[in-house]
């Protein structure tokens, strides 16, 4: 169990590191992602970005997997 929260905690960092160079290509700013924001909140969900890593990942894990 330790393990799998020092990984997940890697996977967080590295997302982190690696967003505002994400948010350059445009990815998080796709037709498909909703921003709510009222008067002290902001809510954003990526739903066509996760969508698009999502398909990417699986494309490349299925070919690195034959």
């Amino acid at each position: 169990m330790q393990k799998f929260f020092i990984a997940l905690g890697i996977v967080f960092i590295t997302l982190g590191m690696v967003s505002p160079y994400l948010m350059r290509l445009g990815i998080g700013r796709l037709p498909g992602d909703f921003l709510l924001s009222g008067k002290n909140y902001i809510v954003y969900f990526p739903f066509a970005s996760s969508l698009l890593i999502s398909l990417l990942l699986t494309l490349l894990f299925n070919l690195f997997k034959r």
